[in-house]
């Protein structure tokens, strides 16, 4: 069972880190310190999928911490 689970966390840790790092860059802290202050959009297509697609990932990557920490 913790091989299950071990190899359910490196999958889905790799996944997310692909998916947060192909996302594109808002007017974060850029705006903050002086940056072109964009203005809001909402997100549409495969930038709307990939946002779902992250949390949904965030959620299973909680969740499999959670159990890994009660069946290892």
């Amino acid at each position: 069972m913790k091989t299950i689970l071990l190899v359910l966390q490196i999958i889905i840790s790799v996944l997310l880190v692909l998916a947060v790092l192909t996302q594109q860059r808002g007017s974060g802290l850029s705006a903050t310190f002086g940056g072109s202050g964009g203005f809001y959009t909402s997100k549409r297509g495969a930038e709307k999928f990939l946002s779902i697609f992250t949390i949904i990932l965030a959620i299973l990557f909680v969740g499999n911490s959670i159990a890994f920490l009660f069946f290892y």
